[in-house]
């Protein structure tokens, strides 16, 4: 990926209304930049939808899953990561928890996580694809655009490379 995020914001930063995510995410997966269009999916200490949604084929793209920063259990492991990977997905955001850390940093995925954490989410089936969800001052939207590397997480309305 020949892309920073400090690059894209000295290029279109003002005059393109960017979005620069609050430094609170840590990285998992072995690729550290990554960029694509967006699916949102909100979720509250529940993966069902998060499993459905990852088991489409895409074409690099990269989910953002608002699970309401939970710190009592994990959205995503290794296995839901690397059924992402294998069916197109870029990235994954989730404002929330992950586990299977070690693993995670050996699949060739970019993840961002608040934190991780040992317990496996709720099989209950609830949640909303494809709606505004905003976490660490950011609106984000289905089929905007959203770049991640070492020094954090930008989204635009328009593709920028």
């Amino acid at each position: 990926m020949d892309f920073t995020t400090a690059d894209l914001c000295d290029r279109f930063f003002p005059s393109h209304p960017l979005q620069i995510a609050e430094p609170a995410f840590r990285a998992f997966g072995a690729v550290p930049r990554f960029h694509g269009p967006i699916t949102t999916l909100k979720v509250f200490e529940d993966n069902v939808l998060l499993r459905e949604t990852l088991e489409q084929k895409v074409d690099g793209r990269v989910l953002v899953v608002d699970g309401g920063a939970s710190h009592r259990c994990a959205l995503l492991g290794a296995n839901l990561a690397r059924l992402a990977a294998d069916n197109g997905w870029q990235g994954i955001i989730v404002y929330g928890c992950v586990r299977d850390s070690v693993e995670l940093g050996t699949l060739p995925i970019g993840i961002r996580a608040l934190h991780t954490h040992p317990l496996k989410s709720h099989k209950r089936g609830g949640g909303d694809r494809d709606c505004l969800i905003t976490f660490a001052s950011v609106n984000f939207r289905s089929d905007h655009y959203l770049y991640a590397d070492e020094d954090g997480i930008v989204v635009s309305e328009e593709k920028l490379i």
